[in-house]
């Protein structure tokens, strides 16, 4: 592929908490990612809702419906897409590929027959961008073995390692996963468990908004020591890694199983939820990075005052930053990672760290899907 260190790729997600589809433009000069442009894209609330109500186990779809659902969704993301590129001035012919992730609707990696499903037809974002699309980044990973998660440990890597330093990068999206970057240059990671996905949750169904806004709400309850032993007896936090998870695991109704909640009030019950990430994410800090003096934090967990503050207070004395410090905007690392990731894919090279997912080798991830030839109506 010639010149590819000139070329722009399309990074696209949206998350576990789908608050917003994340869409950037990366140009990667001798593989370090330049931001050019970032845009977060809002879903339809109609079409959000119904997201997080089948990621959660609290709706069904007959096959009719699910295959609507996918093509609805692959438009969003080509919307997205498409306004990133108008407002920043980009043609599409300018960008390589896009990278889209999909939107999470089940993430199964354990049992019989492990998977992982992403919605967002493809074929869709590359008809109405006119740009080819690598999508589906988690499947070749599970099919060797792997958890098919977390997949940014290599970009972190690439970006924040620093030869003889341990440091920790800390993304906090609806669920918080860790890079472990040792001083002797190995990566290790794994999802520690809910971060801003079940606080989203409350916070909609008692405020009404669909995030805490710098933590107001939690800061204003206070901690139920029942609810939170509870909750940080699940198993998950107790598996060792590599380990992954999702919000079919951490939702309304298996916090609704650990506590009697009508008896709490709603900004206690936050407070406790905030409580919950931010110890089990010092937990596993601890137990997985101890010799780590630094913390880097990316995600929009960051924007949430209240729990940066937890968690510095926990992880001392450690330091705990934002990415920003370190000129990488905390924000968009995921869509930069799927822009990276679509690269990879086209170079013929690994995305998965097998250290991390623990899958059997490394794999190309992603499957192309090509842009409508080049005059083609």
């Amino acid at each position: 592929m010639d010149d590819d260190n000139a070329a722009l790729y399309l990074g696209l997600i949206s998350g576990t908490s789908a608050d917003s589809i994340d869409a950037v433009l990366v140009r990667f000069g001798r593989g370090v990612p330049q931001l050019i442009a970032s845009h977060a894209h809002p879903w339809p609330s109609a079409l959000r809702e119904r997201m997080l109500a089948l990621a959660q186990g609290e709706a069904a779809l007959d096959l009719d419906a699910f295959g609507r659902l996918d093509v609805e969704i692959g438009h969003g993301f080509a919307d997205a897409a498409l306004h990133l590129l108008e407002h920043s001035g980009t043609p599409a012919q300018a960008v390589r590929a896009i990278g889209s992730h999909g939107q999470t609707l089940r993430h199964r990696p354990t049992g019989t027959y492990p998977f992982s499903m992403q919605c967002g037809d493809p074929s869709v974002i590359a008809e109405r961008c006119r740009i080819d699309v690598v999508a589906d980044f988690r499947r070749a990973d599970v099919a060797a073995g792997g958890q098919g998660a977390p997949l940014l440990p290599a970009l972190h890597a690439m970006l924040l390692a620093r030869p003889g330093h341990a440091r920790v990068v800390l993304n906090l999206g609806g669920i918080a996963n860790i890079t472990v970057l040792g001083a002797d240059g190995s990566v290790r990671g794994f999802d520690t468990g809910p971060a801003n996905g079940l606080l989203d949750a409350w916070c909609l169904r008692h405020h009404g908004e669909p995030f805490d806004r710098d933590g107001m709400f939690a800061a204003s309850g206070r901690v139920d020591a029942n609810l939170l032993d509870a909750m940080l007896a699940d198993a998950y936090f107790a598996l060792p890694p590599p380990k992954s998870t999702g919000r079919e695991h951490f939702h309304l109704d298996w916090l609704a199983t650990h506590a009697r909640l009508a008896v709490l009030t709603p900004a206690d019950v936050q407070t406790t939820l905030l409580e919950l990430t931010a110890r089990s994410v010092a937990a596993a800090i601890a137990q997985y990075a101890p010799g780590a003096g630094e913390v880097l934090a990316c995600g929009g967990g960051v924007h949430n005052g209240a729990l940066m503050r937890r968690l510095a207070g926990l992880l001392a004395p450690r330091t705990l930053s934002s990415t920003a410090r370190h000129g990488i905007d905390p924000d968009f690392l995921e869509a930069t990672a799927f822009a990276w990731l679509a690269r990879q894919r086209l170079l013929g090279l690994p995305g998965n760290l097998p250290a991390v997912t623990g899958a059997r080798g490394p794999r190309v991830l992603g499957a192309l899907y090509s842009a409508p030839a080049e005059g083609a109506s």
